[in-house]
C-alpha cells in the first residue's frame, strides 16, 4: 500500500484547508477569508483500496507582523521536517506575488519533491492560466504542476494520482478509518471560532480563541458548552451582539456543523469571557483544571 505524508504550504487564504476539506469530503478544517484562521498543524488522512495519504495543512505563510505571525510561520515550517511530498499552494486567481516568492525561497533550503498547485481555476480564463503555468515552470524544479479548484472539485483526483507515484510503500501510518490526528474537543472548539470569524467579519480580530470546558457524549446526543475568549470587553459586546442575537447565531451554525459530524443532536451552550492577556488566560485554565 502507498502511504505518506503531504504538507499543504501556501500563504493566508490560498485554499489549503478547503482543499483538504474537498479531498477528504468532510469539513475538518476550518475556513475563513482572514489571515490566521488555522492556527495548528491539522492532518486529515485519506484513504482508499491502495493508499493512505495524511495531508498536513498548515497556517498560512505570510511576512509576521506580530508574535502570532511569527509563531504560525514556526508551525508551518516545523511541517517539512515529517513529510514525503510539499503541495505549494498560490492563487491562480490573484497570480504568483512577493508572499509566494517569500515561501517559495525558504522551500529551496528544503530537498522534497515539491509540487505547485494552482488553486481556484474555477476563477481563471484557460489562456490566462496557461500563461501561468508557462511562467512559472521555470521559476523552480517542481516536480508536477496542478491546476485544481478545492471548491468545485475539479482536479482533485487527479492530484492524488498523481501522488501515489511520490509515495513509499510502506503500509498505512495510521489506523484504517482514521480521519484525523485531531482531538474532539479541538474540533467543537474550532467550529465554533469558524462561526465567530464567519459573523463578526472584520469587527473581531483572528486572536479570538474558543475553548471546550464541558463536554459529554452520550448515545443519543452530545452536550457541549463552548468559551469564546477575547482580549478587550468592546469585542465581547461585538460577539455576543444586540439582546444576545449574534451570540445565537453563532450557536446555531455551529450546532448545525457539528449535528452533521457526530450524526446525532448537539445541544451548544457558548459564552464569551474577556481575558486582556495570556497569563489571565493561563490562569483562568488552571483554575478550571484544563491543559489546553
Amino acid at each position: 500500500m502507498k502511504s505518506g505524508m503531504v504538507a499543504m504550504i501556501g500563504r493566508p487564504n490560498v485554499g489549503k484547508s478547503t482543499l483538504m476539506n474537498s479531498i477528504l469530503g468532510c469539513h475538518l478544517a476550518i475556513t475563513s477569508d482572514k489571515v490566521g484562521t488555522t492556527r495548528n498543524v491539522i492532518e486529515g488522512i485519506y484513504e482508499d483500496e491502495n493508499s493512505q495519504i495524511v495531508f498536513v495543512d498548515t497556517p498560512g505563510i505570510s511576512k509576521p507582523m506580530d508574535h502570532l505571525g511569527g509563531v504560525l510561520n514556526k508551525k508551518s515550517y516545523s511541517s517539512f521536517d515529517m513529510v514525503d511530498v510539499v503541495l505549494f499552494l498560490v492563487d491562480a486567481s490573484k497570480g504568483y506575488g512577493k508572499g509566494d516568492a517569500f515561501i517559495l525561497n525558504r522551500l529551496k533550503e528544503e530537498d522534497i519533491p515539491v509540487f505547485l498547485v494552482l488553486n481556484k481555476i474555477d476563477l481563471v480564463k484557460r489562456a490566462k492560466l496557461l500563461e501561468m503555468v508557462a511562467t512559472l515552470k521555470d521559476i523552480y524544479p517542481f516536480q508536477e504542476i496542478i491546476p485544481v479548484s478545492a471548491l468545485t472539485e475539479d482536479n482533485t483526483q487527479e492530484l492524488i494520482q498523481v501522488l501515489k507515484n511520490y509515495l513509499p510503500n510502506e503500509g498505512r501510518i495510521f489506523e484504517s478509518d482514521t480521519l484525523t490526528n485531531i482531538s474532539t474537543k479541538f474540533y467543537v472548539a474550532e467550529i465554533v471560532r469558524e462561526k465567530v470569524l464567519l459573523l463578526t467579519e472584520e469587527e473581531v480580530p483572528h486572536s479570538v480563541s474558543c475553548l471546550v470546558e464541558e463536554f459529554h457524549e452520550e448515545k443519543e446526543k452530545v452536550v457541549v458548552r463552548v468559551l469564546i475568549i477575547v482580549d478587550r470587553d468592546s469585542l465581547k459586546k461585538i460577539i455576543i451582539g444586540k439582546n444576545g442575537a449574534k451570540i445565537k447565531e453563532i450557536g446555531i451554525l455551529a450546532r448545525r456543523d457539528l449535528e452533521e459530524y457526530f450524526g446525532k443532536k448537539v445541544y451548544l451552550e457558548t459564552f464569551v469571557k474577556t481575558l486582556k492577556n495570556w497569563r489571565d488566560k493561563e490562569k483562568y485554565l488552571k483554575e478550571l483544571g484544563i491543559d489546553e
